[in-house]
């Protein structure tokens, strides 16, 4: 599938309010569709229980910063990137190298999940801010499918302090740091925390977990909160 012209990536106001729209879709599309055989296996690994609600955790109003997100004392934060489609996720701590495929919006308006046939791809939504320059960038990865395990299967064992690493058609590197790692209802996802546009580079991770059923999926929305701190 075929890469838009980078210089048109950045979203205006009509383009975060549908991103905002189509994310929803998107949370409700993944839920719907990662399956497991049910035959004892574990679900995907659960994030730790959120840290309590304090000035920086109950979820910044989108704009201003992801919840559990501070400055670096001492360290300037990088300068942001110019707009370039990315091409590839890295993500050290949980040993994930995969590429990227831009994800678009559906007939009916919903955003595409990536494709069940490649479990090791993750997707961006290409009508969004591009990873590393500013606005919040999405990247929605399967937990499993009914081969087994997925690109973001072990999403929930990130930490604070971890490090995404996302590679750009430009050839620079976008180095985000983790600030958050969240769990909510898939019924109940704050889509302007999650979704909405910010004023600095970062960078959520989207995939499913909680409890599986067979006919609804599974029942949550397991959420990475980033930044950008370096580029390389």
């Amino acid at each position: 599938m075929p890469h838009p012209d980078a210089g048109n990536q950045e979203p205006g106001r009509r383009a975060r309010a549908r991103l905002t729209a189509a994310a929803v879709a998107l949370a409700l599309a993944l839920g719907i569709w990662l399956v497991h055989d049910g035959g004892g296996a574990r679900g995907p690994p659960a994030p730790a229980p959120a840290p309590a609600p304090g000035p920086d955790t109950t979820g910044a109003p989108a704009g201003t910063s992801a919840p559990g997100a501070g400055a670096q004392p001492g360290k300037p934060p990088p300068a942001p990137l110019p707009p370039s489609v990315p091409t590839g996720v890295r993500i050290p701590s949980i040993k994930v190298t995969a590429p990227l495929l831009g994800l678009d919006l559906d007939g009916a308006g919903h955003l595409e999940t990536p494709t069940l046939s490649a479990p090791g791809q993750a997707g961006w939504y290409r009508n969004g801010a591009s990873p590393g320059a500013p606005g919040n960038a999405i990247v929605a990865g399967h937990a499993d499918t009914r081969s087994g395990p997925a690109v973001f299967y072990r999403l929930g064992l990130l930490r604070p302090g971890d490090t995404v690493e996302i590679t750009r058609q430009d050839r620079r590197t976008a180095v985000f740091t983790i600030d958050a790692v969240r769990t909510y209802p898939r019924s109940a996802v704050p889509d302007t925390i999650v979704y909405g546009p910010t004023e600095r580079p970062e960078l959520r991770l989207i995939t499913c977990g909680g409890k599986y059923d067979k006919k609804a999926g599974y029942s949550d929305n397991v959420v990475v909160f980033a930044h950008l701190t370096a580029t390389r």
